[in-house]
C-alpha cells in the first residue's frame, strides 16, 4: 500500500477548521483518528501532505527499530535551532550522535547523586513561596521552580537571582516567538519585516553572552562545584577534545528549553489530578509522611513509588511532549505501508496514550497501572512520556527525581483542592495546562 492509498483529510477541511486548529488541534486530530483509523493523511496545500499516526508499532518502528532512516523535521532542526543552536534536541545524524555520546554520561544516575541536594534545596525554596489557605494559578510557580532547578544544577553561580531571571525571560520570549511562527506561517513575512524575529535573535544573543561569561569565569577559577557545567566541561570526544564554548552554549540553551517547560507542565498536571482525586492524594500523603532521613537522598527517592506512579499516569494522560515528527530520509516499509523518502510523519503520543486498544479505561486517572508489581512489558510498547529509542530524553531520570521531590514536599505540607471539575489544556510546542487554580490548606 502506498501513501496515496491512505485515507486523506482534504485541504478544504483543514481550511474550514483553521480557526479551531490554531486554538487547539487535538480535537481535530481525534475526530479524524476515530473516522479513519490509526493512520491517516492530511493535505496541507501546494502538494504537501503529512501522515498522522497513533499506531504505537509504527512509532517504535521510526523512533527505535529503524531510527536511522528518519530525521527530525525542519521545525526543530531549523526553526527552533535558530534560537537555541544546534545540539542534542535540534541536531540530526552524526552531529547528534557525537553530542549524545559526549553528554549522556553527565546524566547517569551515579553522576546525578552529586546534584540531587541542589535540586531538593531549589524545590524547597520555591515551594516555600506558597501562601497557605490561598488559591493560586500553580503553573507560573512550577515554571519558575523547574527553570531554577535546571539553572542551579547547571551552574552553582553566585549571582543566581538576576542572571537566572534574565535567562528565563529570554528563553520564554524565544519560545513564544517560535510558537507564533509555527502556528501562523503565513505571517512569517511580517515577522521578518516588522523586526520581531530580529529582536528575538538579539535577545538570544544576549543569553549567549551571559553564558559565555559564566563559562569563562568557571574555566579561570580553580574551584570545583560538581555541577552539570563541571561535568560538561570535563566531557571529552573520542579524539580527546572538549566542546568549544559555542557548542557548550548550544547545549545549555537546549537544556533550559527542553528541561524546564516539560517538567513544569507535568508537575502542574499531576497536582491538578491529585486535587481532583483526593483519595489518591491521601495515598501520596501517607507515603510522603514516612521518615527516611537516615537514608541518602538519592536512595530515599526510590522509597516513594506511589508518587512516581502518579507522575507516570499524569504523563500518560497529559504527555508534555504530546506529538513528535519524523521525515523519512530513505525509502522504508512498515507492514504493508510503503514510505517514500521525504515523507513527513506526525506521531501523536497524546492519542497513543489514550488508545482504547492499549489501555483499560484510558481516560481514568489510575496510578496503579504503573505499580512496580505489574509487568512493565504490559505498557512499554505504547507508553512514550520521554520518547523512545536512541533519542529518548537524556534528562528523564533528572526530571523524575525533581518531580518526586516536589510532590512529596508539597503534598506533605498542604492539602490541595480545586473548584474545577475538568483540566484545561493549551497545546503549543508542548502540552501546557491552562487555568491551573488550586487551593492549598496547611495540613
Amino acid at each position: 500500500m502506498s501513501i496515496n492509498d491512505i485515507q486523506t483529510v482534504s485541504f478544504f477541511e483543514v481550511l474550514k477548521n483553521a480557526k479551531r486548529i490554531l486554538k487547539n488541534p487535538l480535537p481535530f486530530h481525534h475526530e479524524n483518528f476515530e473516522k479513519y483509523g490509526d493512520i491517516f493523511r492530511v493535505h496541507l496545500g501546494f502538494g504537501k501532505h503529512v501522515i498522522f499516526t497513533r499506531d504505537a508499532g509504527f512509532a517504535k518502528h521510526m523512533l527505535q527499530k529503524q531510527h536511522r532512516k528518519y530525521h527530525k523535521s525542519e521545525l526543530q532542526t531549523k526553526d527552533l535551532a535558530k534560537y537555541i543552536g544546534e545540539g542534542l534536541l535540534t541536531a540530526n545524524g552524526e552531529k547528534w550522535l557525537k553530542q549524545r555520546r559526549l553528554i549522556q554520561p553527565a546524566f547517569h544516575k551515579k553522576k546525578l547523586e552529586t546534584i540531587i541536594e541542589t535540586i531538593k534545596s531549589v524545590v524547597q525554596e520555591e515551594l516555600s513561596k506558597i501562601q497557605p489557605n490561598t488559591t493560586i494559578d500553580i503553573y507560573p510557580l512550577m515554571n519558575d521552580l523547574a527553570f531554577k532547578v535546571v539553572a542551579k544544577s547547571l551552574f552553582t553561580y553566585t549571582d543566581t537571582g538576576t542572571t537566572i531571571s534574565r535567562l528565563q525571560f529570554i528563553t520564554e520570549t524565544a519560545q513564544k516567538s517560535l510558537i507564533k511562527e509555527i502556528r501562523q506561517p503565513y505571517k512569517r513575512w511580517w515577522f521578518n519585516l516588522s523586526g520581531k524575529i530580529k529582536s528575538t535573535l538579539k535577545l538570544t544573543q544576549e543569553a549567549r553572552d551571559i553564558l559565555e561569561t559564566i563559562i569563562e569565569e568557571r574555566k579561570k577559577s580553580n574551584k570545583t562545584y560538581d555541577d552539570l557545567l563541571d561535568m560538561l566541561l570535563a566531557s571529552r570526544y573520542e579524539d580527546g577534545s572538549a566542546m568549544d564554548n559555542e557548542q557548550l552554549i548550544d547545549e545549555i540553551l537546549i537544556l533550559f528549553t527542553a528541561g524546564h517547560e516539560t517538567t513544569s507542565n507535568a508537575l502542574t498536571f499531576t497536582f491538578l489530578l491529585l486535587a481532583l482525586h483526593p483519595e489518591i492524594q491521601d495515598k501520596v500523603y501517607k507515603e510522603a509522611s514516612k521518615n527516611y532521613d537516615d537514608v541518602p537522598l538519592i536512595e530515599r527517592i526510590s522509597k516513594y513509588p506511589y508518587a512516581k506512579q502518579c507522575v507516570e499516569e499524569s504523563m500518560r494522560l497529559y504527555p508534555p511532549a504530546y506529538v513528535s515528527d519524523r521525515v523519512a530520509i530513505d525509502d522504508d516499509q512498515y507492514k504493508d505501508l510503503t514510505l517514500k523518502k521525504g515523507t513527513t510523519i506526525l506521531i501523536s503520543f497524546y492519542e497513543i496514550h489514550k488508545h482504547k486498544g492499549f489501555w483499560k479505561d484510558p481516560l481514568t486517572f489510575d496510578p496503579s497501572r504503573f505499580d512496580p508489581i505489574n509487568d512493565k512489558k504490559e505498557y512499554s510498547d505504547w507508553y512514550f512520556p520521554f520518547g523512545a529509542g536512541p533519542r529518548m530524553c537524556i534528562g528523564n531520570n533528572f526530571a523524575m527525581y525533581e518531580m518526586i521531590l516536589a510532590i512529596n514536599e508539597l503534598v506533605g505540607k498542604y492539602k490541595i483542592e480545586t473548584n474545577h471539575k475538568t483540566i484545561e489544556i493549551k497545546p503549543l510546542i508542548t502540552l501546557k495546562p491552562q487555568n491551573a487554580f488550586l487551593k492549598f490548606t496547611s495540613r
